[in-house]
């Protein structure tokens, strides 16, 4: 390339683990202002540089988006190193190795890569894509046969908590809860900040100051990096703090429910208890569908299994006051002429109809989400959760706004909304706390024996 040189600014510790990192799927970032823009730029050329023929797609949602972040300082960068095509947006090198620019404004323009094979891709602000996007360009990312030397694909991610992949992102990164086709292995996850980030703290303070200074939901998300609170988050006052727990023995005089989801994607089910003050404790979690790669060949509990599981998970002896399903089980099927509601009941699980009204069902569940104080002054909410449910954890915080109805949360991803919509029936049928056990009645019996010369008829008996 004629001993053209290409000036690389002296990466700081976090860039350089994310340079070295050579898992599967590498993660860069968590909060603004980490210089993740920077690095996945940066890696892309060295990829380009060190191994001929290497093929490489750079992602961004948006073309204002990639063009701004990408393609102007790749120009500038490559300026005589690469020769750049407009009108399939990538560069060549002479080396034989690629860098193509994409993006994918709509659902389903990832399926413009179909067929195609990429060593290497960039999801840049993966947050902002969809799983669905993901997924499609995992079968994108193998060998293209053009590389002159041995490459293991892989794929790199930068992001922020926030946008429609907040979920998938978080799961994988963060939370780490695989799949059965995942290996936790293949997962890397790099934290960056702003604090990290020598050029901005020395060049631009404002701009810290900026995040220091925005509201405390956004704040901790842009700034610290925080996965459970972010931008557009529908129940903004969930805290683990104060809405997780450890599991306890439940009371046998509490009242227990059973709500569920179901669908073949997911059964999503729930036991909770209702102490004597009113407080609902969700203590025990079924989350099994198409969706996780659960029930028979990984593809859900057709009715009859659903019930099953449900019987299996209850405990013998613990008495459920309600199972609680939504109204569409009562719909006739066409198959049989019966509802799903009737197959259940045949199945031993007798359901109880709950309201759907969507916007009155979430303020509901605000309402039990609300951050309170017990008797004893220690915070508490309405509606407490029992670390071992997982799922519910998981996805109440990631539901969204509506962007058509600020009253509603976003059906999408879809996957994250069947655990919030199972509470959500539960809550709708205004659940009730059990009722005290009575005392029993002690009765105290005392003789008085009659006085000397006494006329009595006997002895006296006084009951207590």
């Amino acid at each position: 390339m004629g001993g053209i040189t290409i000036k690389i600014p002296k990466p700081y510790p976090k860039q350089i683990e994310f340079y070295k990192a050579k898992t599967r799927y590498i993660a860069y970032g968590g909060a603004r202002g980490g210089g993740k823009s920077h690095a996945a730029r940066t890696k892309t050329v060295l990829l380009a540089l060190r191994y001929p023929g290497l093929q490489i797609l750079l992602l961004r949602r948006t073309l204002p988006e990639l063009r701004e972040n990408h393609t102007i300082p790749l120009l500038r960068m490559l300026s005589g190193v690469a020769r750049y095509k407009e009108q399939s947006k990538e560069f060549v090198f002479e080396n034989g190795s690629r860098i193509v620019l994409g993006y994918c404004a709509a659902e389903r323009d990832v399926l413009q890569y179909q067929g195609q094979a990429y060593d290497v891709i960039f999801m840049e602000e993966a947050t902002q894509f969809t799983e669905f996007q993901f997924q499609a360009l995992t079968e994108c990312n193998r060998s293209s046969g053009l590389c002159r030397e041995a490459f293991s694909p892989r794929m790199y991610f930068t992001c922020n908590p926030g946008g429609v992949g907040h979920e998938w992102v978080k799961r994988l990164f963060i939370t780490r809860d695989y799949r059965r086709s995942e290996r936790a292995e293949d997962y890397t996850f790099i934290p960056a900040k702003v604090y990290d980030n020598d050029f901005l703290m020395k060049n631009s303070p404002d701009y810290v100051r900026t995040l220091e200074n925005l509201p405390e939901k956004r704040r901790k998300a842009m700034l610290d990096g925080d996965w459970d609170i972010f931008d557009g988050q529908y129940f903004s006052e969930f805290n683990r703090d104060i809405h997780v727990m450890e599991p306890f023995p439940i009371p046998a005089d509490w009242r227990r429910y059973f709500a569920m989801d179901y669908g073949l994607d997911m059964l999503a089910g729930y036991w909770i208890a209702v102490d004597h003050q009113g407080r609902a404790y969700v203590y025990r979690e079924l989350y099994e569908g198409r969706d996780n790669e659960r029930g028979k060949n990984g593809a859900g509990h057709i009715i009859r299994d659903a019930a099953a599981r449900i019987r299996e998970l209850t405990p013998q002896g613990e008495k459920i006051y309600q199972y609680i399903a939504p109204p569409d089980l009562w719909n006739r099927r066409q198959d049989s002429g019966k509802s799903a509601a009737e197959l259940f009941a045949e199945h031993g699980v007798n359901l109880v109809k709950a309201d759907n009204d969507r916007v009155q069902g979430w303020l509901n569940l605000h309402e039990w989400l609300a951050p309170d104080t017990d008797e004893r002054g220690n915070p508490c909410a309405g509606l407490r959760i029992f670390a071992n449910c997982v799922n519910l954890i998981r996805t109440l915080p990631a539901l969204q706004f509506d962007d058509k109805d600020p009253n509603d949360c976003a059906d999408e991803p879809h996957e994250i909304t069947h655990a919030p919509d199972a509470i959500r029936y539960f809550v709708a049928g205004r659940p009730a706390p059990g009722r005290r056990p009575k005392p029993e009645k002690h009765y105290n019996f005392s003789w008085e024996k009659p006085k000397k010369n006494a006329t009595g008829r006997g002895d006296k008996v006084k009951v207590v």
